[in-house]
């Protein structure tokens, strides 16, 4: 089989990746998937965008985060009228929770440097966050407000992404990805089932999978799982407007009434299981944020793997191999970055250079 850019890889990097190839002219794109599109953590996320919530200090991620968080509306627009599907695109907001004096002054930091940055922060006394949110426990001593963060719904945005690039032209075909090969210093294809999918370019977006891939040239650690467990609850009508986090845990409230809680983050390798301990934990958190979810019904709970690597900067972009292109290892932030990183990576392999933005996150930082 012979293709332009074989993408190893359908959850919402590699969809999204085929997606703007497409629309950029790229022709004869194949996406290699081992499951269904999507099946993987794409669909298993909670959808935050929280360029701001999820950021400790300004850095280059942050920097490529607010990027990708302000294309966001207009990239889930063109999604929908490419795939008729409404990806949940909400622009609610998010609030991180003080309930301890330590907490408090950590926001406070926050704050100060995000304002120095000139981004919208606004620091809540208790009043205000109970005016804003009045479900959260009144132990609450305070918050801050990220107003620009927002949320879509994961598994929409991955029926989304597939429909618009099946639709674009790009093929999808089933099986096990054995390696990528290479010769002379250059990709030559990928090996698919015993059978060679040649192409001059393969971009590796397989998630936490990816440095198991033979011939990567990745450093067999270089990314890893990390387990996520999560929770949804049935309430109608949410008890909250925004997206709320606390500690190392959050509730995301759906516009149907759905609320989501979590996550854990267990170094456990590939082991999916959903655990007692995980489930006592998240539900634990939920209902010291807000207490009246202790009445709401579990309607559903799964896991799934976050690929993490070891300085927290996912891998973007032309790796030393000629012609490998690497579209992974986002951690937390896999939603979020989708439209930076799918935009970034076909203008790599389209125009033949990598944006200076992609510098930070180059693969050959691992060589």
């Amino acid at each position: 089989m012979q293709a332009d850019v074989v993408i190893v890889g359908g959850g919402v990097m590699g969809c999204a990746v085929a997606w703007r190839l497409a629309r950029r002219g790229a022709k004869r794109i194949v996406v290699l998937e081992r499951s269904i599109p999507g099946a993987e953590a794409s669909s298993a996320a909670a959808g935050i965008l929280g360029a701001q919530a999820e950021s400790e200090q300004a850095s280059p991620l942050l920097d490529l985060m607010l990027r990708s968080r302000a294309a966001w509306p207009a990239f889930a627009a063109e999604l929908r009228e490419s795939s008729g599907v409404d990806v949940g695109y909400w622009a609610c907001g998010a609030i991180s929770v003080a309930f301890s004096g330590e907490e408090a002054e950590r926001l406070a930091r926050s704050a100060a440097w995000q304002a120095e940055r000139g981004l919208s922060a606004e620091r809540l006394d208790a009043c205000a966050l109970f005016e804003l949110e009045p479900a959260i426990s009144p132990r609450a001593l305070g918050g801050l407000l990220f107003p620009d963060d927002a949320q879509v719904e994961p598994r929409a945005l991955s029926k989304a992404l597939a429909l618009a690039a099946a639709q674009a032209g790009v093929t999808f075909r089933t099986g096990y990805v054995r390696r990528v090969v290479a010769s002379g210093g250059r990709v030559r294809g990928v090996e698919l089932d015993s059978v060679l999918v040649s192409a001059d370019a393969v971009v590796l977006a397989a998630g936490s999978w990816s440095a198991l891939v033979e011939g990567a040239a990745l450093p067999p650690r270089a990314v890893r799982p990390v387990r996520g467990q999560m929770v949804e609850l049935e309430t109608r009508p949410a008890p909250l407007r925004h997206v709320v986090f606390s500690g190392h845990g959050y509730v995301v409230p759906r516009r149907d009434g759905r609320v989501l809680a979590g996550s854990t983050m267990e170094q456990v390798g590939f082991e999916k299981q959903v655990t007692a301990g995980g489930l006592a934990r998240i539900l634990g958190l939920a209902m010291d944020l807000v207490p009246s979810l202790a009445d709401a019904p579990v309607s559903a709970y799964w896991s799934n793997f976050r690929p993490w690597t070891e300085d927290g900067l996912p891998l973007l972009g032309p790796s030393p191999l000629l012609g490998l292109f690497l579209a992974t290892g986002h951690f937390r932030n896999g939603i979020l970055l989708v439209p930076a990183t799918a935009d970034a990576v076909a203008a790599c392999i389209v125009e033949g250079k990598a944006p200076e933005a992609l510098a930070p996150f180059s693969p050959a930082r691992l060589t």
